[in-house]
């Protein structure tokens, strides 16, 4: 099957998980290599409340502030990356570099962001993202909240579509 941003935009916080758990992890992290577009898709905890279709309605937006992920691998395993952000103008925020390693969901392989940048601040590095391809090109990750050594909660669901570049 092959979803698009809005197919996942669709999708509760449960069936993203069930999504993500049955996701893979690509032969080469170059196919995420340029400027994947994004979409946060489910907040945990108001993802079945009338304000989930708000936060919905207002990803898709084009003046949303995130509009995705500028990537480059170094090599099939690891490589880095920067969040792209727009407000008024696009700018490049928060860099991250990645690797392969167990996700903090399942123990299976995932693409991991680290963000324990230097030139990140202490709440950006306190982040923890995954990612796992879930259909060719369509990524989809956890955004969670560093609680531990190999501890995060899981605060929302985001795609990149790296199709869509």
């Amino acid at each position: 099957m092959s979803f698009t941003l809005d197919d996942l935009s669709e999708k509760s916080f449960e069936e993203l998980e069930a999504l993500y758990r049955s996701g893979k992890v690509p032969a080469s992290l170059a196919v995420l290599d340029n400027k994947p577009k994004g979409r946060m898709l489910a907040v945990r905890g108001i993802d079945k409340t009338p304000l989930s279709a708000l936060i919905s309605k207002a990803a898709k937006l084009p003046v949303f502030p995130w509009d995705g992920k500028t990537l480059t691998s170094a090599d099939d395993t690891s490589g880095m990356g920067i969040n792209r952000i727009g407000i008024g103008k696009t700018m490049d925020w928060f860099k991250f570099h990645t690797r392969i390693q167990p996700s903090v969901i399942d123990g299976n392989d995932c693409i991991v962001l680290d963000y324990e940048q230097p030139s990140n601040p202490w709440f950006i590095r306190k982040i923890h993202d995954e990612l796992r391809e879930v259909s060719p090109g369509m990524f989809l990750g956890p955004a969670m909240w560093k609680k531990g050594a190999n501890e995060a909660a899981n605060v929302l669901w985001f795609a990149l579509d790296a199709t869509a570049k």
